[in-house]
Parts: structure tokens; sequence; C-alpha cells
């Protein structure tokens, strides 16, 4: 796994999508505390993307926590134009998210919480399948796991020492 770069949100212009609110009850002696846990993606619709969660007592205060915490775990995406490079599956608990480029004027393809994270990072002809736990948390994680496992041509062909056209097969054919 590659080592992730620390990226400054504030150069970025970043719009958040809420994917989950949730009710969370926490039993105690004296009864139930009632608080809320939300979900939010925030992106710059240009390969930057990153997800957070925040609980609080209110709606509004858990998403402002929320946008706060996917603010600092931002990720750059590489892209190939308005795909991604390669087809790629991510992993996290239960779930699988399959990521497959997808040619001009495919759009996305892709439900609920995939969308949200493709739609915030900017990539617009991709075709997805989530697969196993429809759990939205799951689903971004390994929406993430995808994302950050994939891997720029240009960046493998210098490590390999070879030319882009070598590694992706294009004039070759």
């Amino acid at each position: 796994m590659q080592s992730r770069e620390k990226i400054d949100a504030s150069e970025f212009e970043l719009k958040d999508t809420v994917v989950a609110i949730s009710r969370v009850t926490k039993v105690v002696k004296g009864g139930k505390n009632l608080s809320f846990s939300a979900l939010v993606i925030v992106g710059d619709g240009h390969g930057v993307v990153g997800f957070g969660i925040g609980k609080a007592k209110e709606v509004p205060s858990a998403i402002k926590k929320a946008i706060e915490a996917a603010k600092k775990v931002l990720v750059r995406v590489p892209m190939k134009g308005t795909t991604i490079p390669h087809p790629i599956l991510g992993n996290f608990g239960a779930g699988s998210v399959l990521l497959k480029p997808a040619p001009d004027g495919t759009g996305i393809i892709a439900g609920g919480a995939v969308r949200a994270v493709v739609e915030a990072c900017g990539i617009h002809n991709v075709l997805t399948k989530s697969l196993g736990s429809a759990n939205p948390h799951n689903v971004v994680r390994a929406t993430f796991a995808a994302l950050e496992g994939l891997r720029d041509p240009a960046a493998i062909a210098r490590l390999r020492g070879k030319d882009v056209e070598e590694i992706t097969g294009v004039a070759g054919r």
C-alpha cells in the first residue's frame, strides 16, 4: 500500500454530501441517551475526496463534526479523463465494491453510497457494483479502499523504468 501525503483542505473548494444519518441510543443506568450519527462525503469534483463520521445530540452538529473529520482524511484519486485508470475491487468488512472504467457518455452507474463518493470525486463515467454488505458505512469504506488502490499508469511506468505505452499496451496493438 502506498503512503498517503497529507492534503490541506483549505486549498480546495469542497462540497459536502450527507450519505446517512442514524439515530443511536446508548442505554445507561438512568435510561436511554439519544444521539445522532452522520456519515458525510466531501469532495472538490476534481479528484480529491474524503469521508467522515460525526456524532452529536443534534443532527446539524453531527453533520458539522462529520465534515470536519472528512476534511482531515482527504485522498487524491488518479483519473484518466473522466473515468478511472483500471478496474479495481475494494473491500472493507463484509462490503465489497467493484469499480470499472467506462467510455465517455456512460455516466455514473452506481447506487446510494458509492454514487455519492464517485460524484464528489469528480468521476463522470464509471460502472460500479456493490457486493456483500449494503450498510452505507461499509460501502463507503470499501469504495475508499478501491479508490486508494488505484494507480496512475505514468507512476507505474516510472517505477518500472518503462514508457507508459509499454505499460498500457496501447501502442503495441
